[in-house]
């Protein structure tokens, strides 16, 4: 864990939901695609734990739902501006079990970790399938992005406003090698049942100080009780115990 006083270089709005913030003086810290990052909010008590996006030299990137006041006020900051950012946080996923084809699913504010990962996974000349799940065209956002990296992207809406009409289960292909997922947990459970090739998840959860100290993110697994900001938030397949 790293902390970094970084400053805002851009903000923008997606959509009506997400915005994307990018930020300079990430300095010499190691970002893994899956970790996340720890933001102090002035007048807010907690930080706020956002997945990163992208890392480029000194700019981080990241994209995030606007769910509350805490999210709100980063969606309205301006360039120029500096936050208290606590780095290196999370475990990230395993690129090494990834294969020749391995399959990304994000679903919503799980998408953004994904972009880090296809990045990584192209560059190594792997042959990536990318399924992003909204809820309708309006809510889309980065699939331009995803397909300027090279992946193959597979858009699903549960309106059918655009692409397949469903779920990301709705669209699953059936020649991936490992999988990457990262979303709600009814999409992920969803997940877990259905595919028959190993994979990670990505796990959504409250995180008080986001660095394991407080116990308030623990979760029982098949090798114990694990937090999620320190021991994840990413997980192997069977690690879990999603059965019931």
């Amino acid at each position: 864990m790293k902390q970094k006083t970084m400053t805002v270089q851009s903000v923008r709005r997606l959509n009506h939901t997400m915005a994307e913030m990018k930020l300079s003086g990430l300095g010499d810290a190691v970002i893994h695609p899956g970790t996340f990052v720890n933001i102090q909010i002035p007048g807010y008590f907690l930080r706020r734990p956002i997945s990163v996006c992208a890392a480029d030299g000194d700019i981080l990137t990241l994209v995030f739902r606007i769910v509350g006041k805490g999210t709100e006020y980063l969606s309205a900051m301006h360039a120029g501006e500096t936050l208290d950012v606590l780095t290196e946080l999370g475990n990230g996923y395993d690129m090494k079990k990834a294969g020749d084809r391995p399959l990304l699913i994000g679903g919503g504010a799980g998408i953004p970790p994904m972009y880090a990962l296809a990045e990584r996974l192209l560059k190594e000349e792997k042959r990536v399938t990318v399924i992003l799940g909204f809820n309708g065209k309006d809510e889309m956002f980065y699939t331009e992005e995803f397909e300027r990296l090279g992946a193959k992207v597979i858009v699903t809406t549960v309106d059918g406003s655009a692409g397949i009409r469903g779920f990301v289960t709705d669209a699953l292909p059936s020649d991936c090698t490992y999988f990457y997922a990262c979303g709600p947990a009814p999409m992920e459970k969803a997940l877990y049942r259905l595919l028959d090739i190993p994979g990670e998840f990505s796990l959504e959860e409250r995180m008080g100080c986001g660095f394991g100290a407080c116990m308030g993110c623990s979760m029982e697994t098949r090798n114990g009780p694990r937090r999620i900001c320190r021991d994840g938030p990413v997980f192997a397949k069977e690690e879990l115990l999603w059965e019931d």
